[in-house]
């Protein structure tokens, strides 16, 4: 019973897995990836049929129904969210075209239908922010939204009522507000604008404003899927997962620490010099497991150094067991192609000397110590002391990108 008990744990942490995933609805027949795991009381919109209402908050704190866009023309209700490379993606020309249409009779008001519980963290990887109301503001204003952001998150009442897939997901509605236009901005994923071939939430908008049939009145949203807060048993599972991972140490000399600093892969390293008797270590490390994990799936690792006595090798497991300090199964893959087993590592040498010289010349000394490796081996980011992993995020976002490439 206990075996059975255990395969039914693992079916549902892969069942979960799959559909997190932001990925692109499937063009051919019956259901896509983002229909999957949908809530049982989901309305989908037919062309033609009334916009749904809505009272929401915004992010002005000014809570917004239907009737406050009743002038416009054409109305936009486009679901986005903080988070998303995809909505990242399509802002880039969802802006301006918000900018060329205003005075021409759009009207545009955002919703983000994303529940925070629903979301998992290495679904993170291409933001700074959650999905949270308060990080929506904060989003907005880096994005330089110039419309209503309205939060749907808590009940998600609205983005059931229209039937909302994924982010983006656009609705588009004529002036007696019935539907006109749905599915994605257009048919890229990427930021640049030259990879777009259909230009569907344009065509919409121009052919509405001039009185004319939307040439395509349905397509396929593509996009990260929805974040119900139905999920959120299935995040605690996955969390559970990870917390029960093995974590393994292995020694490290000089030699070591160059290799790993030359960096001939493609990815960012964090390199973290610490020690457990060292106390801003300590305070620093739920930031860096959390760094670890939200960029999982992207081209990132997490090197950690420990500065205890190597016959302490039982302590340093220790603590970094209890930190929760396992390896990403992405980076985990990367590790048995370079050779090695581990991002974990105590270091062995009699002196602190040489390791300053090999991993990062301007290191003062004390610790912490953690610098940012480029692949090609170029430190782009060094610091002594205490990390704020907020920055440090940041730093590494820029160097990533919000969008996929």
């Amino acid at each position: 019973m206990k075996y059975i008990s255990w395969l039914v744990r693992v079916g549902l942490v892969l069942v979960f897995a799959s559909s997190i995933l932001c990925a692109q609805e499937k063009q051919s027949g019956g259901k896509g990836d983002l229909e999957s795991g949908l809530p049982p009381d989901i309305h989908r919109l037919k062309i033609g049929d009334p916009a749904p209402d809505f009272s929401l908050l915004g992010i002005d704190g000014k809570t917004y129904t239907l009737s406050d866009f009743k002038s416009a023309p054409v109305l936009m209700v486009i679901f986005l969210s903080n988070h998303c490379p995809y909505s990242h993606a399509a802002e880039t020309r969802f802006l301006p075209l918000v900018a060329e249409f205003k005075s021409k009779g759009l009207e545009v008001v955002a919703i983000n239908p994303n529940s925070t519980e629903g979301v998992a963290i290495d679904e993170l990887g291409y933001s700074k922010y959650n999905d949270s109301y308060e990080e929506m503001k904060m989003y907005a204003k880096e994005a330089g939204f110039t419309f209503p952001y309205l939060y749907d998150g808590d009940k998600q009442l609205t983005a059931r009522a229209y039937g909302c897939l994924a982010t983006p997901h656009v609705f588009l509605f004529d002036q007696q507000r019935h539907l006109r236009y749905a599915g994605r901005f257009d048919d890229s994923r990427f930021a640049d604008a030259s990879t777009v071939t259909s230009p569907d939430t344009r065509n919409a908008v121009v052919a509405l404003l001039s009185g004319r049939p939307v040439p395509v009145e349905m397509t396929k949203p593509m996009g990260c899927s929805t974040k119900w807060n139905s999920k959120k048993e299935q995040i605690a599972l996955a969390n559970e997962k990870w917390e029960q991972a093995p974590v393994t140490l292995d020694t490290i000399d000089v030699a070591g620490v160059a290799a790993v600093v030359n960096n001939k892969t493609p990815k960012f390293r964090l390199i973290n010099v610490w020690a457990t008797w060292c106390v801003p270590c300590v305070q620093e490390f739920p930031g860096l497991v959390s760094l670890s994990r939200r960029l999982g799936n992207r081209d990132f690792e997490l090197i950690t150094i420990s500065m205890d006595d190597p016959k302490d090798q039982p302590k340093v497991k220790r603590f970094l067991e209890k930190q929760h300090v396992s390896t990403p199964n992405r980076v985990q893959r990367s590790l048995k192609a370079e050779g090695r087993r581990t991002n974990n590592y105590l270091f062995t040498g009699l002196n602190s000397d040489a390791l300053i010289q090999t991993l990062d010349p301007s290191w003062p000394g004390p610790l912490p110590q953690t610098v940012l490796v480029a692949p090609g081996g170029k430190i782009i980011y060094s610091h002594n002391g205490l990390i704020d992993p907020t920055d440090v995020l940041a730093r590494i976002l820029k160097e990533l990108g919000l969008y996929y490439r």
